[in-house]
C-alpha cells in the first residue's frame, strides 16, 4: 500500500526557514509524481510544487516561486519542501501527495495548469507549520 508520512513542521517566526521531509514507500518512487500541498483552516486545498523523480524536473506554483523549493533523495524514498522567508500566512498543515507519473502528464496535456489536489490520489496525513509575526 502507498504510505507517504510528512515531518518537519513546527512553530518557527517570520522570516525563518522550514524543511519539510516527505518519506514515500509502497511504490516504485520513479514511476510517480510527488507533490506538496497546504490547506489553512477555512480555505481550499492548495497546491505549492510537485517533483518527478525519475528525471528531477520540479514544478511550481507561481504564488511560491522564489521561496520554496523541492528536491528528491531518491536512494532514501524521501521527497522534501525548503520553505524560505516564512510568512504568518504560511500557517498551514502541509501534506504531500503522489500519483501515477503518467496521471500527473496527463493531466498537463489537457490543459491542466494549476497544481490541483484531485490529480494526485495518495496522501499523507500532514504536519503543521506555524509561523508567527
Amino acid at each position: 500500500e502507498v504510505q507517504l508520512v510528512e515531518s518537519g513542521g513546527g512553530l518557527v517566526q517570520a522570516g525563518g526557514s522550514l524543511r519539510l521531509s516527505c518519506a514515500a514507500s509502497g511504490f516504485t518512487f520513479d514511476d510517480y509524481a510527488i507533490g506538496w500541498f497546504r490547506q489553512a483552516p477555512g480555505k481550499e486545498r492548495e497546491g505549492l510544487s510537485y517533483i518527478t523523480p525519475s528525471d528531477g524536473s520540479t514544478y511550481y506554483a507561481d504564488s511560491v516561486k522564489g521561496r520554496f523549493t523541492i528536491s528528491s533523495d531518491n536512494a532514501k524514498n524521501t521527497v522534501y519542501l525548503q520553505i524560505n522567508r516564512l510568512k504568518p500566512e504560511d500557517t498551514a498543515v502541509y501534506y504531500c501527495a503522489a500519483d501515477h507519473l503518467l496521471r500527473i502528464t496527463t493531466a498537463q496535456a489537457m490543459g491542466v495548469r494549476r497544481i490541483l489536489p484531485a490529480t494526485f490520489g495518495s496522501w499523507g496525513q500532514g504536519t503543521q507549520v506555524t509561523v508567527s509575526s
